[in-house]
């Protein structure tokens, strides 16, 4: 338990939603006004680890039993914003998602087949009682998806680097945040751009997921991109000279003008800034 709680985890980024402590009803509000008056909160890392610390059990627990209650806060023009982790509802939307990543045989001895039938049973019982439910939170695994980027500025970019141990010191941030409206105005404007030049596809499928999963929320939350873990991947330079939200824009922007040279060029920087991340997955 000792290592689960202790390890650094390399490997997610978020998509958060902040929204405004008016758009929760009572209780909960009342509940979020004081979590927001503790003192040190915790953070991305103490989420994973524990789930990892989930996993040691045998039989493993891939989903928690009770909910969480808590939450990531932000300020936005003064106002108080609520991020909840909802770790039990995004445990079962990530089981959903397991078969398309992992080999049968893989994913039967990380979580045998009669605890993911549980999972799932559990669920469908959760489902018909709170039909309307969504995350807050969207995670990716060894990577930030292209379509995130299209919901941030360049300008909105906000880097710190970290700093060297022993002892360990605050490592390297990168994260993006936008108000709600801007988020919905970029992915408007982009998926009328990419429908004109190119068909129908992945990309565009996932930007409109995105759009529809923004629409579910207060029109004046906080939208924001954290590369969290992934920090911990990359070298520092790179992160500095990481520019993603600007290749994006700068893609969209050529596409609109018809130069086909200058997109594909902003698109393979992208690529392969990125290719080089995902390869690390299967590095020994």
């Amino acid at each position: 338990m000792r290592l689960a709680s202790s390890v650094t985890v390399p490997y997610a980024a978020y998509l958060r939603v902040y929204e405004p402590l008016g758009a929760f009803p009572e209780p909960e509000r009342t509940h979020w006004v004081r979590y927001a008056r503790r003192g040190e909160l915790p953070g991305a890392q103490d989420e994973l680890r524990r789930s990892l610390a989930d996993l040691l059990p045998t039989p493993p627990v891939p989903v928690p039993v009770h909910e969480s209650g808590e939450a990531f806060i932000a300020l936005q023009d003064g106002v108080l914003c609520v991020c909840p982790w909802r770790t039990r509802l995004r445990g079962w939307l990530a089981l959903e998602e397991l078969a398309e990543q992992f080999p049968a045989p893989v994913l039967d001895a990380v979580l045998p087949p009669v605890v993911r039938r549980q999972a799932e049973a559990d669920y469908e019982r959760w489902q018909e009682r709170n039909p309307d439910a969504r995350p807050w939170i969207k995670t990716a695994t060894w990577q930030v998806p292209l379509r995130w980027f299209v919901l941030f500025a360049d300008e909105e970019r906000e880097y710190a680097k970290g700093e060297p141990g022993p002892p360990a010191g605050p490592a390297p941030v990168l994260r993006y945040r936008t108000p709600m409206v801007q988020a919905r105005r970029r992915v408007a404007r982009a998926l009328r751009t990419l429908k004109d030049a190119i068909e129908e596809g992945p990309l565009i499928d996932g930007l409109v997921e995105v759009g529809r999963w923004l629409e579910e929320f207060h029109p004046r939350s906080l939208v924001e991109l954290d590369y969290g873990g992934l920090v911990h991947l990359v070298p520092e330079p790179h992160l500095a000279d990481d520019h993603s939200a600007a290749d994006t824009a700068e893609g969209l922007a050529a596409l609109r003008d018809g130069d086909g040279a200058r997109a594909g060029a902003a698109y393979e920087r992208l690529t392969e800034r990125w290719r080089a991340v995902r390869d690390r997955q299967y590095a020994n």
